[in-house]
């Protein structure tokens, strides 16, 4: 298995934030790492979603796991592997909140492949979660 965690801090509430991460269609306003998204459906378990990176080909993802206000988990299957991403939010000092991004490769190729793709994938974590944290605190 490939993994690779990143967070940030921010004074915005966890409302503000989990409403940006709710409206999927409004991603790129603060993901520079999408171009375009089409969305299949409301923001719950099961909904299919495709993402086009700048310049890229779309890939096509699914949202696993959801915990209103705290986490959401999408999934996109390679076949022999796995990209698991999970968006949490935690309490941290000062009455500020934690923005968590974790991704996770897994499956048969995944000793292979996380390594080549995974930096690729992750690579944007710092400015994608500075762009959502200030939106939030905006």
């Amino acid at each position: 298995m490939w993994e690779y965690q990143h967070s940030v801090e921010t004074s915005a509430v966890p409302d503000v934030v989990w409403r940006l991460w709710s409206d999927m269609a409004a991603w790129p306003r603060w993901n520079n790492g999408i171009e375009k998204i089409t969305v299949d459906g409301p923001f719950r378990v099961g909904t299919t979603f495709t993402m086009t990176p700048p310049g890229d080909e779309p890939i096509r993802m699914r949202l696993t796991e959801i915990v209103p206000g705290e986490l959401f988990t999408d999934e996109m299957d390679g076949g022999d592997f796995t990209v698991r991403t999970e968006h949490r939010l935690e309490p941290a000092a000062g009455g500020r909140t934690r923005i968590i991004y974790r991704t996770e490769i897994a499956g048969p190729a995944a000793d292979q492949v996380g390594p080549q793709i995974g930096p690729a994938i992750t690579a944007d974590f710092p400015e994608v979660l500075g762009a959502l944290a200030k939106l939030a605190e905006g």
